[in-house]
């Protein structure tokens, strides 16, 4: 039985065509989908990704498929979309598994994972390595699809405002961030602080928070983190590769029909090449001006990186102990990326 991305790469043309029939067998039942957003439409890059997808399928489907966006907070707060879509209060979300550690800290290695590879590397590993399965089999326990639907080319590691000279300068900072970097900075001394995208700077210049990490530079320009923190530092060493989700209610998914299924499946396909090209064209412009209005971009220092490094593996053998789903992904993820290492090492320039 073939995939549904299978389905849409081999039969693209079939089913987009037979999408535009307005009458006849070809034709689908129409299917309003409400889809809570994560990130304000303000937000480079990810922010009109969810729009721009509604539109997509709108057309595609000759009608016949609505996504109904709603901006963060208006349907349920961002933090309680898994559980509202889960129950069925909300359709779907536009989200990421970063948000998820507290329901399993497994649903991190399907977003991003600290000291991982880029963007290419980690989509191999996603969609032909065995990372889809895994994390199909893990959203399903809890009633949920998750499909592949952006993705945010390498972060920045965080504004701060005192300099980063050391590990032992992390110690005692109230950092807002996600994912399973928040493990990693834990063990140094940080307080980690899971906050919705919308919260994070009204959090800081409040004093709230003392530092944050967020996204790249252009999405992070477009939030206003230089009018409240000082030093920008690189590089993202906790997500050099992020992506984000549409995750929707497996009933209704199951419920759709398989031309729906298909048009979504190549709608997010699209989105993630969509956001990975104005990502990475975005980040140079937005560093010029952020230096531009005095903030200081800055390296962490090499025994900095090294040192969180091996706080990194040091979390991975103890998540792996504790929890088997993380056990389980962190086995194929090590795995493919062993694999792939010759090909990364004689294929592409250094």
């Amino acid at each position: 039985m073939p995939s549904i991305r299978q389905k849409s790469l081999f039969a693209a043309g079939a089913i987009v065509l037979g999408a535009t029939v307005a009458s006849g067998a070809a034709s689908a039942a129409d299917k309003t989908i409400t889809v809570a957003q994560a990130y304000p439409k303000s937000f480079a890059v990810l922010g009109h990704t969810p729009t721009d997808l509604a539109k997509e399928l709108a057309t595609a489907s000759g009608g016949t498929l609505e996504l109904k966006i709603f901006d963060p907070g208006a349907l349920v707060p961002v933090l309680e979309t898994f559980d509202a879509v889960a129950k069925g209060a909300v359709d779907a979300g536009y989200t990421a598994g970063t948000f998820w550690a507290g329901k399993d800290i497994t649903f991190n290695m399907y977003s991003a994972v600290p000291f991982g590879p880029a963007t290419e590397e980690y989509f191999a590993w996603m969609t032909e390595g065995g990372g889809q399965e895994l994390q199909d089999a893990l959203y399903a326990s809890h009633g949920l699809k998750s499909i592949l639907c952006g993705v945010v080319t390498p972060e920045a590691g965080g504004w701060f405002n005192k300099e980063i000279n050391s590990v032992a300068d992390f110690s005692g900072l109230k950092m807002r961030i996600a994912g399973l970097g928040a493990q990693v900075l834990e063990r140094v001394g940080v307080s980690p602080q899971l906050m919705a995208p919308g919260d994070i700077y009204a959090a800081l210049d409040r004093g709230v928070i003392d530092a944050t990490e967020f996204s790249t530079p252009a999405a992070d320009l477009s939030v206003g983190f230089d009018e409240v923190a000082k030093y920008y530092y690189f590089p993202g060493w906790h997500q050099q590769s992020a992506f984000a989700q549409l995750l929707i209610n497996l009933d209704l998914w199951n419920g759709l029909t398989d031309q729906h299924k298909v048009l979504i499946q190549m709608g997010c396909d699209a989105a993630i090449a969509r956001t990975l090209a104005e990502g990475e064209a975005l980040q140079a412009p937005a560093l010029a001006e952020l230096e531009g209005r005095g903030v200081e971009i800055k390296t962490l220092p090499a025994d900095v990186l090294m040192a969180l490094e091996a706080e990194w593996f040091a979390v991975t053998a103890s998540l792996a102990q504790e929890n088997e789903n993380f056990k389980e992904a962190w086995e194929s993820y090590t795995a493919f990326r062993d694999t792939y290492a010759k090909w990364r090492d004689v294929g592409y320039l250094r």
